[in-house]
C-alpha cells in the first residue's frame, strides 16, 4: 500500500488497516485488531516528543515502527499520518493464513486461534525483531496488503485500548466484528462509539499542555524518552 493510505488522521487508518495483511518470514495473516496512538495523548510514546528513540514514530508514514515492550516483546506499529507528527497504528492481531505449521513452530503452540492473539505473539509468530524498525511497509522485509476480497466489507467496532493506564477511556481500539482471533472480544458499550469524537477530546487536552506538542517536541531533542507507540502488552 502506498504511503498516501498511512498520511491520514491515524484513527482513518486504524479502521481501514482492520482485514489488510501483514506477511513477513514465510507466514501471513489478516489484521483483526489494532489501536491508535497520537502524539496528542499521554499513552503514546511520541507525546515526549522527538528522541533518538522516537524519531521513526515522526518519520515518513507507511514505515515500521518495531520495539521492545517491558524488555520482552517486540510491537509492529505502522507509521501514520504527515512527517512530524508522532502517531502509529499498533497492530494487536492477525487470523493466521500462510506458514501456519511454522508459526506453530515459532510460537510453540498449536492452537491456530492463539498463535497471533496478542502484539507480542504475532511477531514472534511471523519472525519479526526490532531490526525490521524503520523498513518499508510496501517494500519490506515486513509488508502490508491491501484487504481481499472476502475482507472489503469487513465490520468494524470500537472498543477502549487496552494494557495502559493513560488515556485509557479513549476507544481507540479497532476490531474485526465476531473474529475469534483477536486478544479479547470488545466491550459492548463501547462498540458504537464515535472515534471523532474522542480524538477531539484528546486534541483539546493536547492545547492546553503548556506550549502545545509541537513545541515540546522541537525542545524535547535534549530529553531522554520511551520509544514505541505505546506500552501494550502482548
Amino acid at each position: 500500500m502506498r504511503p498516501s493510505f498511512y498520511e491520514r488522521p491515524v484513527l482513518e487508518v486504524a479502521r481501514d488497516l482492520i482485514g489488510c495483511v501483514v506477511a513477513h518470514g514465510g507466514c501471513s495473516g489478516v489484521i483483526v485488531e489494532c489501536e491508535a496512538y497520537h502524539d496528542s495523548e499521554p499513552a503514546c510514546h511520541a507525546f515526549v516528543g522527538l528522541t533518538a528513540r522516537t524519531a521513526t514514530l515522526f518519520g515518513p508514514p507507511g514505515r515500521a515502527y518495531v520495539y521492545r515492550s517491558y524488555g520482552i516483546h517486540a510491537l509492529l506499529n505502522a507509521v501514520c499520518e504527515p512527517e512530524g507528527v508522532g502517531a502509529a497504528v499498533l497492530i494487536r492481531a492477525l487470523e493466521p493464513v500462510e506458514g501456519i505449521e511454522l508459526m506453530r513452530a515459532r510460537r510453540g503452540v498449536d492452537r491456530v486461534q492463539a498463535l497471533c492473539s496478542g502484539p507480542g505473539k504475532l511477531t514472534q509468530a511471523l519472525g519479526i525483531e526490532l531490526s525490521h524498525n524503520g523498513g518499508d511497509l510496501a517494500r519490506g522485509p515486513v509488508v502490508f496488503s491491501p484487504r481481499p476480497r472476502a475482507w472489503r466489507d469487513v465490520e468494524v467496532v470500537l472498543d477502549r485500548r487496552v494494557g495502559i493506564t493513560k488515556a485509557a477511556e479513549l476507544p481507540w481500539r479497532f476490531l474485526a466484528a465476531g473474529s475469534r482471533f483477536v486478544s479479547r472480544p470488545a466491550r459492548p458499550p463501547l462498540a458504537a462509539a464515535d472515534a471523532g469524537a474522542a480524538r477531539a477530546a484528546a486534541r483539546a487536552r493536547a492545547g492546553a499542555r503548556a506550549g502545545g506538542s509541537s513545541r515540546a517536541r522541537a525542545g524535547a531533542g535534549a530529553r531522554g524518552g520511551a520509544g514505541g507507540a505505546s506500552g501494550a502488552r502482548a
